[in-house]
């Protein structure tokens, strides 16, 4: 049989291969080892030889392997090139070998010399079958391929986490070579990312084998220094085929696009969050001050360490600005980080709180558009101050980015709101500038609304109280009285209470509390109406009964309007008192022995239903007796049945002590300053002045 083409040689090629071939390789390659003399004898079998040919070592020894394997017409030459090597002359080639149980196989040897102690020349062979290894070079030669084209990143760390190849993906886009790596720690190569959580990460897949899968990392790499990647790792430990650990391999995937379009998802949905919070948290009450703070707390310290909210002067108050004149403004929130932090807190706007307005305040509402210095600097600063104080202040404190929106409601501007930011804080940028733009767009309707409804409350008040008795009462002999009103509490809207103390004949006195049922200008206005008609009716001196009767008629001519009222006519020589009441709540009277009873008057339908026939209750009223007539707001809370309210007043009517209209004001000043309602309420003690 002749010998195979598949066939090299040269001196010393086969001997440095072999001082090169690894021990996982000839793992790979199930390599057979055997030495010979110098007369070509075998002195050592290996058992992969033996597995390899059939022969074991008794078999083997003191045999050529021309004599032992080769076929006849290859054994000259196997004598012969064994016997170059034994001279210095290596080789390789392939022969066809008989194996003991009579197969053939074709096997690639490569030679090499060796020297035992004493200086002798000896022969080593490795073998191996040929199938193996041109899989294994296949493989290999795959392996190499699929590396150095893969389109993914990939890199071979050893046990002590430093480079042993990289490959071209990976070296163009980290911008770095093999050369450059391979041995060295990655925070020698790449000192832009985060080298200890990268290596912990490989460190406990070589401890555990378990491989880490998509591995988040961002950082920069020389490939592009100005700009941060994302990158999507895995880790997978390298193990020879006798289990040893040899490192990890890493395959890198830059995900640097969907890392962007991740965080701009997200931050579209903090975006809509923030919104969504803001606008549940602005616009609680109608009360201006305290929407104009919830703005202002809506954004610090999520956007700024300090916010001012300022309205124009003219807005605020109402106030017509005169031609030419400059535009001023009110200070109606302020919103620190930190109350306490002397340069960036209150004090700071105390520093700012000057009588002259900042010109980017004035030009952001002149044009009615936001503005934003991202750094200030000493120009900067007088840009955003109104006078030397303010830029002092503005400077001690630090100051590095202010942002100025204008609060635009129904096409009027309103004001501004002002935000800075101090020390490290990063500079406000066009996002920032977007958000802070929508949530003021928001809250300017919040302060808008507020402000108009401060408006409606104000005139409703203004004309109850001018629709309410301007002068004390008159004190009629045997009678002394006491009267108070007490508007409904800060961000809710004035009632239609009232009370009157109406002069009659004979001496008598007629005395009136009533309650309109609604709110606002028209609630005041209905209420004159009635008070109005009632001064008149009481002047023919009808009994109450027949008064509330008129006084219904009219009320069910003012725009389906319903109205609670008693209406008492008291006679102080007699010393007798006449109710008659419509829907209203009992009055209180208040014996010499100081027991309290609520007053049993015939009920009836409020005024304003019509047809509704009205009864009448008459009681003695011995002299040091004390009579209550008040309105729900006295004794109805949110917390608490009517009936508490009700027996609360008795008692304290029982206990009260000192004059009788220090009485009254005590009373009024139990009442919730939150209350939805107002209060009229009218005290009477007879045997007085």
């Amino acid at each position: 049989m002749a010998a195979k083409d598949s066939w090299e040689h040269g001196p010393g090629q086969a001997e440095d291969r072999a001082v090169r071939v690894s021990g996982a390789l000839l793992d790979l390659l199930h390599a057979s080892a055997l030495v010979t003399d110098a007369g070509g004898r075998i002195v050592l079998w290996s058992p992969e030889a033996e597995q390899l040919f059939g022969y074991d070592a008794t078999e083997a020894l003191g045999r050529s392997m021309a004599e032992l394997v080769a076929f006849p017409e290859d054994a000259q030459r196997i004598r012969e090139l064994f016997r170059q090597a034994q001279v210095g002359t290596s080789f390789a080639g392939v022969f066809l070998a008989r194996c003991k149980d009579g197969s053939t196989r074709s096997v690639e040897y490569r030679k090499g010399r060796l020297h035992d102690p004493e200086g002798n020349v000896l022969g080593l062979t490795l073998a191996a079958d040929v199938d193996t290894v041109r899989r294994v070079e296949s493989d290999l030669a795959l392996s190499e391929l699929l590396i150095n084209q893969s389109p993914v990143g990939l890199a071979v760390f050893d046990t002590e986490l430093r480079w042993m190849r990289i490959n071209d993906a990976l070296s163009t886009a980290n911008g770095v070579t093999e050369e450059e790596v391979v041995g060295r720690r990655l925070e020698d190569t790449l000192p832009g990312v985060d080298a200890q959580a990268i290596e912990a990460a490989m460190r406990r897949v070589l401890r555990t084998g378990e491989p880490i899968l998509d591995h988040r990392t961002i950082g920069r790499v020389p490939a592009d220094p100005e700009h941060d990647h994302a990158w999507s790792e895995s880790y997978y430990r390298i193990e020879d085929r006798r289990g040893k650990v040899l490192g990890v391999a890493v395959s890198v995937v830059d995900v640097t696009a969907r890392h962007l379009a991740a965080a701009e998802i997200a931050a579209a949905h903090r975006h809509l969050a923030t919104l969504s919070e803001a606008s549940a948290d602005i616009g609680s009450t109608l009360d201006l001050r305290q929407t104009a703070g919830e703005l202002a707390e809506a954004v610090v310290p999520r956007f700024a360490d300090l916010a001012t909210v300022d309205l124009l002067e003219s807005v605020a108050t109402g106030r017509r600005t005169a031609p030419g004149e400059q535009a001023r403004f009110v200070t109606v929130a302020v919103a620190p980080a930190d109350p306490d932090d002397d340069m960036g807190g209150a004090a700071l706007w105390e520093d700012l709180d000057t009588e002259e307005p900042a010109p980017l305040m004035r030009r952001s509402v002149r044009e009615g558009t936001p503005a934003m210095i991202p750094r200030v600097d000493s120009v900067a600063l007088r840009r955003i101050s109104g006078d030397e104080q303010a830029v002092a202040a503005l400077r001690k404190a630090g100051v590095r980015s202010y942002l100025v929106a204008p609060l635009v409601a129904r096409g009027t501007v309103l004001g501004v709101l002002s935000l800075y930011r101090t020390g490290t804080t990063r500079p406000f940028d066009s996002r920032d500038l977007q958000m802070v733009c929508e949530i003021v767009g928001r809250a300017a309707i919040s302060v808008d609304n507020a402000l108009l409804y401060g408006r409606e409350r104000d005139t409703a008040l203004t004309l109850q109280r001018s629709l309410l008795p301007q002068t004390p009462p008159v004190q009629p002999e045997g009678l002394e009285i006491a009267v108070g009103y007490r508007p409904a509490g800060s961000g809710t809207e004035v009632g239609g209470d009232w009370y009157d103390v109406l002069p009659l004949s004979d001496g008598k006195v007629g005395l009136v509390v009533g309650d309109v049922m609604g709110s606002g200008v028209r609630a005041a206005a209905i209420m004159g109406q009635l008070r109005t008609t009632t001064r008149a009716l009481a002047r023919l001196d009808l009994p109450p009964a027949e008064l509330l009767g008129h006084l219904d008629e009219t009320a069910a001519t003012l725009s389906e309007s319903f109205a609670t009222c008693v209406y008492a006519v008291c006679d102080p020589r007699r010393g007798t008192c006449t109710f008659s009441s419509a829907g209203h709540l009992p009055p209180v009277l208040v014996h010499p022995d100081h027991e309290a009873t609520l007053l049993t008057v015939p009920t009836a339908a409020p005024l304003g239903v019509g047809g509704v026939p009205f009864g009448t209750l008459e009681v003695k009223l011995p002299e040091g007796s004390l009579l209550a007539l008040y309105t729900d707001g006295l004794v109805e809370t949110r917390y608490d049945p009517i009936d508490v309210g009700l027996d609360s007043l008795c008692r304290t009517l029982e206990n009260a002590t000192g004059s009788l209209q220090q009485t009254c004001d005590s009373l009024l000043d139990t009442v919730d300053p939150t209350s939805a309602d107002d209060v009229a309420l009218l005290l009477a003690r007879f045997g007085g002045a």
